[in-house]
């Protein structure tokens, strides 16, 4: 079986096309051009197909050169990581777990669940992004990140998915507003202007289904893309909210803000921790999990949608 091309000549064909000049890359490479140029048809003879189209406006990938650079970047990138992973080890590290974690965890609940597992690990590198649940899941089933904590709606097809954590959804008003009670109705909440979060979040589109639900017409007069954000142009009186209560609370004191609680069914969500295979997972990777869920937490659907 042929060896694989070496991470300098697959740096280098990756950066000839995006910069589309073998000259440049070779500049960015630090390697003369002779020897690019060399190493190039190297990789050519190697596959036995053309890679680059060359003419006096530069290269171009050709569809073989295109398909080749999918895979060197895949290649490249886990170099990258294998090499982060070993400084660790070099550092006194005993193991590294990628987290990814919707918005909605990260500032209710998760990061007092990891401070606990930390101060029993301490050894233990944690990886932690934050993104929406849907790309959270597909990173997942992709093996770009090794935990995912979601909310639910995406789809949690082909993922294996405990049980984490339940939150309420509140409204948002400004002291003084005209809806004085505790508790509202979304459809009476859905008289007022409404700002909202981005349309890619899992919370918008539940707020969103519940009004189409209904046959509600929402009246949003802005949307943003974060908790913060939203609590402050309710402040300023550009409309009404819709948030996780505990991440609301968080904003709701110094901003001057009233929160009333949804009573509608769909305003209790739950989240999910989800993992693509447990039993693959590095054994801190499975304590983590255990920390989360708790060891006798029960397996959820992994088709679920």
């Amino acid at each position: 079986m042929p060896l694989l091309p070496d991470l300098t000549t697959l740096a280098l064909f990756c950066r000839s096309i995006e910069t589309r000049s073998l000259s440049k890359a070779a500049e960015q490479s630090h390697i003369a051009l002779a020897a690019a140029s060399r190493r190039i048809a190297l990789l050519e003879h190697r596959y036995g197909v053309q890679l680059l189209h060359r003419s006096r406006q530069g290269v171009e990938p050709t569809a073989a050169g295109k398909a080749l650079a999918l895979h060197a970047q895949l290649m490249l990138q886990q170099a990258e990581r294998l090499q982060a992973d070993m400084s660790d080890y070099v550092q006194g590290a005993r193991g590294h777990i990628r987290i990814q974690a919707n918005t909605s965890a990260m500032s209710q609940f998760l990061a007092k669940d990891l401070s606990a597992f930390v101060a029993l690990y301490p050894d233990i590198k944690l990886d932690l992004k934050e993104r929406r649940s849907g790309d959270i899941a597909q990173a997942v089933r992709e093996g770009t990140t090794d935990i995912g904590v979601v909310v639910d709606g995406p789809s949690r097809e082909g993922l294996t998915c405990y049980e984490y954590q339940t939150d309420r959804l509140v409204a948002i008003v400004p002291r003084g507003h005209a809806l004085r009670g505790r508790k509202v109705d979304f459809s009476e909440l859905a008289e007022y202007d409404f700002v909202g979060l981005d349309s890619s979040t899992a919370m918008w589109r539940l707020v969103a289904n519940a009004a189409a639900a209904q046959g509600l017409s929402l009246r949003l007069r802005m949307q943003v893309n974060s908790f913060e954000a939203v609590c402050k142009l309710v402040q300023a009186g550009m409309g009404v909210g819709v948030l996780p209560e505990i991440a609301a609370a968080n904003f709701a004191r110094d901003m001057g803000l009233r929160l009333i609680a949804l009573t509608d069914a769909w305003a209790e969500r739950r989240m999910y921790v989800c993992v693509r295979d447990f039993a693959a997972l590095p054994a801190i990777g499975r304590r983590l999990v255990e920390q989360l869920v708790g060891p006798d937490a029960q397996v959820l659907a992994s088709a679920e949608g």
